[in-house]
């Protein structure tokens, strides 16, 4: 998704997404480009520093894709895998194999360009399906899990910009 000076919900419609997703591609569509601004030129090596104990850069570009991934897992009716229940206890951890700013940004870039796909096969009659999230079996909808993976989406990368400002000033 190439990046323009216009934000994504003042380019109209996403091809083939349900009105009333919009809002959430939209979102998901500025993650994205906001994530990839804000990490450029970004050295690896300030990744994983947590300036005044805030989350790291890559807490939040894994946590974002992590989120996305579990919140359309559980917005499909489906329960979290083994490997998802994995990545998130990993998720605030730096990588024992090193990661750079360029996977860890391909990877989230990936993870919400597929979601945004998953959109397309959603039509309105699906919105207010219940769903059922985590051990507990809360209540929720299918446009209440996606609104909330791309609300809690750009609260994140509201943090990582902040954080990577601070951690490439060091």
């Amino acid at each position: 998704m190439a990046a323009t000076q216009t934000h994504p919900w003042l380019r109209g419609p996403v091809k083939d997404v349900a009105a009333g997703l919009q809002p959430v591609a939209h979102a998901l569509m500025q993650t994205i480009e906001e994530a990839t601004a804000g990490v450029a030129g970004l050295p690896d090596d300030r990744l994983w520093r947590r300036p005044a104990g805030l989350a790291s850069v890559g807490f939040h570009l894994k946590h974002i894709a992590g989120v996305v991934d579990r919140l359309f897992t559980y917005a499909r009716g489906d329960a979290l895998s083994p490997e998802q229940r994995q990545a998130l206890a990993q998720e605030s951890r730096e990588p024992d194999v090193p990661m750079t700013v360029t996977q860890l940004l391909d990877a989230l870039t990936r993870r919400l360009e597929g979601a945004i796909e998953e959109l397309k096969t959603l039509g309105a009659s699906d919105l207010q399906a219940e769903r059922l999230v985590g051990s507990k079996k809360l209540p929720s909808t299918v446009q209440g899990l996606l609104f909330h993976a791309a609300e809690h989406s750009q609260r994140h990368v509201g943090q990582l910009l902040v954080t990577a400002k601070v951690v490439a000033e060091d």
